[in-house]
């Protein structure tokens, strides 16, 4: 059985101060929380945050006690070099952060980042002991043109081109995230997002074999709320969620992660 996955993405909010005070408030959160505490020392789910680099360090000490992940935003596929305002894979390691979402359509759309970018990004996480979160996700234009599938695939199969199954297992967590969905209030119903999730295990499969399609985890993100979360987490393929703005509240995120109980 595959382990439930639920993940915040702060984007470009929370300083190091507003980290500090979100975790004093989630620890409160989590104490009041028999159900998601039992989940995660039964190994049954994971409860992830992916700071902005400059609350890393913050969010790990803020969170020593708490059995939580802490991620970056982002690396550089490069360990150092002339690369203003970027962090590498060794500096997420070196501050025990331990996953990094790669390819976030906020990356690929405002930052114009290519799949290929993208793939050497992957293998400098895996490459650097970490695990990597790559995010595909279609637009709406692309969509109702009927083009979802094709940019799904494109972007997953450049994401790892070179990578074998054991990695891909191990190392890889997939989110599907539909452009249109992130941050409009728009969410893809639970039936929408488990078809695109079903494609995406099927690619795995037809990639790297049925037993790393089996391991693998993937998330959907787009608008996830507490009162969506446990249709969402119904269906077969959707292996947790990756949430925006409702993780920037320690009250609703706690329950997004018990509902998807």
């Amino acid at each position: 059985m595959r382990k439930k996955f639920i993940a915040g993405n702060w984007k470009m909010y929370k300083s190091p101060k507003e980290t500090k005070e979100f975790f004093a408030a989630f620890a409160k959160e989590m104490d009041a929380s028999e159900s998601v505490k039992k989940a995660i020392a039964d190994g049954v789910e994971d409860v992830a945050f992916f700071v902005p680099s400059i609350s890393l360090t913050t969010a790990i000490e803020a969170a020593e006690n708490m059995p939580l992940i802490i991620g970056a935003e982002n690396a550089h596929w490069e360990k150092c070099g002339a690369f203003t305002g970027e962090i590498s894979v060794p500096m997420v390691a070196e501050v025990k952060a331990s996953h990094v979402l790669i390819g976030h359509s906020e990356r690929r759309h405002i930052f114009h980042e290519t799949n290929e970018e993208t793939n050497k990004k992957m293998h400098a996480v895996t490459d650097g002991g970490l695990r990597a979160v790559l995010c595909v996700g279609e637009t709406l234009e692309e969509r109702e043109s009927g083009k979802a599938h094709d940019v799904i695939k494109g972007q997953f199969l450049d994401g790892l081109k070179n990578f074998d199954a054991h990695t891909t297992a191990e190392k890889v967590i997939i989110a599907y995230e539909p452009v249109w969905a992130i941050g409009t209030g728009k969410t893809a119903s639970a039936q929408d997002a488990e078809e695109i999730c079903k494609f995406i295990r099927d690619l795995a499969s037809d990639t790297f074999g049925t037993e790393c399609a089996e391991k693998l985890l993937i998330l959907y993100g787009g608008s996830v709320k507490p009162e969506n979360t446990a249709s969402i987490m119904s269906e077969a393929d959707i292996d947790g969620v990756l949430v925006g703005g409702a993780s920037l509240k320690a009250e609703s995120f706690i329950k997004i992660a018990e509902n998807a109980l």
